[in-house]
């Protein structure tokens, strides 16, 4: 359980901020901006969840993948060490990204083929998805540069989880505008 009885320490008033380990990093590091980035999808997440109306259904996946969000944010937030042993910190596993799959595969059984690509928009709920779908690449990006460039450990389970959950806010902004039937389509070459 946290316990939050002060929201505000002055401790970052320097431009640091502490990893879940303790250790001191500039708030523009690598490490913050991936985890910055999944609690930015978490707020795109429940703007959305406002929108979806009785589709219950909907609700309870996007209610999970928040909770998860959370996972995720510790997860990055928590350098890998060596050393550490299993369920020493919290993790995304993958069940949960096998979940993800299910759940993007029970949604997707219901649309119809798509023959063009969607423009953004549609539904309330719809549209706020597509942007936390734009936000959770970002935070895949994120990620990875943290790995790639930054030279840190990185969860291959986290990054798998980031890619997964964009195929499923897309998949569920489909579902959200009508099972498909309301999407916004792109028109190549329109405007010329």
């Amino acid at each position: 359980m946290v316990t939050l009885n002060r929201i505000y320490t002055r401790t970052g008033d320097d431009g640091t901020t502490r990893l879940a380990t303790g250790a001191p990093v500039s708030k523009a590091s690598l490490r913050v901006e991936a985890y910055g980035a999944v609690d930015e999808t978490n707020a795109c997440v429940g703007l959305a969840r406002l929108h979806t109306g009785a589709d219950v259904l909907l609700d309870a996946i996007l209610g999970r993948v928040q909770n998860e969000l959370f996972d995720l944010g510790a997860d990055l937030a928590t350098p890998e060490r060596p050393d550490e042993a299993p369920g020493q910190a919290l993790r995304i596993i993958d069940s949960q990204v096998s979940r993800l799959e299910a759940e993007i595969d029970a949604l997707n059984g219901a649309l119809p083929a798509l023959e063009s690509f969607i423009l953004p928009g549609g539904a309330p709920a719809a549209a706020h998805l597509h942007l936390a779908r734009t936000v959770c690449r970002r935070a895949e990006r994120a990620a990875i540069r943290l790995r790639d460039e930054g030279g840190e450990p990185v969860s291959p389970q986290a990054v798998k989880y980031l890619n997964r959950l964009s195929d499923l806010l897309f998949v569920a902004a489909r579902h959200a505008n009508d099972q498909g039937r309301s999407e916004v389509l792109w028109r190549s070459g329109a405007t010329r």
